[in-house]
């Protein structure tokens, strides 16, 4: 494999995040979170469409109807891509506003997973919800610190997910037919000095791709034993999300952070908050749309 990485977009984003790909208009999303803007880059012009949106944005997916669903500071809303208006869906935690959503994704089935991460630095404060085709909200989890990264096996029986806290992926039965899980256990666990596990996506061998808050990297790891397998080093410390992307699902996109970063670490990094790309020699998986 080869870890050669290029930056692609020199956006110095403040939390650049949630990246993915659309399969069928062959762009990638993404957003920065902090300054409440959605990004849509084209890698055949080489452009990257900015929207801003009202409030802070955690992620996005595309919709099977059209246009994409967000996760935002106030609960989920649907962005209207050629109008660029922005309707509010829900808002399952209006009685926490110390709270705004963070990372999520489409489920096999189209329903969309995102959860919450508190601002105010509050442990155990936060949820992991699944927004329905039908728009009903469900809380799947609570006292969740910082809900992060989100992925579904091959098989689709098993959904992976990351608190980004505990320094660990875990496993949850997953039932396809009722959106259920059950049975959460660890399958990763995340050394100290390798930074805390943030946004994943999933291969097409079955492995998990997790992007390494202060790790200065992504990494490749086997969910059924727990193997690290492959390491790709990105020149910012602060990476957020990783999303197999391209005309051959063969190119690993990579979102970086330059939030919190004292004027001696941003002369070390210069590229922080840029938008990067990796060509680790295999493919991902075409990412779920929301089924509304």
């Amino acid at each position: 494999m080869s870890d050669s990485i290029e930056l692609l977009i020199d956006g110095r984003a403040a939390l650049g995040e949630g990246a993915i790909w659309d399969s069928q208009k062959k762009v990638l999303y993404w957003v920065d979170i902090i300054n409440g803007e959605v990004h849509i880059y084209d890698p055949v012009e080489h452009h990257d469409r900015v929207i801003p949106v009202e409030q802070q944005a955690g992620t996005v997916v595309p919709c099977k109807s059209g246009g994409l669903m967000l996760a935002l500071h106030h609960g989920f809303a649907h962005l209207d891509l050629e109008t660029e208006e922005m309707k509010l869906i829900s808002d399952p935690e209006q009685d926490i506003p110390g709270n705004r959503f963070n990372d999520g994704k489409c489920d096999p089935a189209g329903r969309f997973w995102a959860g919450t991460i508190s601002m105010e630095d509050k442990s155990d404060m936060s949820a992991l919800y699944r927004m329905d085709a039908d728009y009903s909200v469900h809380k799947m989890l609570d006292k969740i610190s910082i809900s992060n990264g989100i992925a579904w096996s091959l098989d689709h029986k098993t959904m992976y997910y990351i608190d980004s806290p505990t320094r660990r992926v875990d496993a949850f039965y997953y039932d396809m037919d009722t959106g259920g899980i059950s049975k959460r256990r660890p399958v990763v666990s995340v050394p100290e000095e390798m930074g805390l596990p943030d946004g994943m996506t999933l291969d097409a061998e079955g492995m998990i791709w997790v992007a390494l808050w202060e790790g200065s990297a992504v990494a490749r790891w086997n969910p059924a034993n727990g193997e690290l397998l492959e390491v790709i080093n990105i020149p910012a410390s602060r990476v957020t999300s990783c999303a197999f992307g391209g005309a051959n699902l063969d190119e690993l996109y990579v979102t970086t952070a330059r939030i919190g970063l004292n004027d001696e670490e941003l002369q070390a990094q210069p590229q922080a908050g840029g938008l990067f790309r990796a060509k680790p020699g295999l493919r991902g998986i075409p990412a779920y749309e929301f089924g509304g």
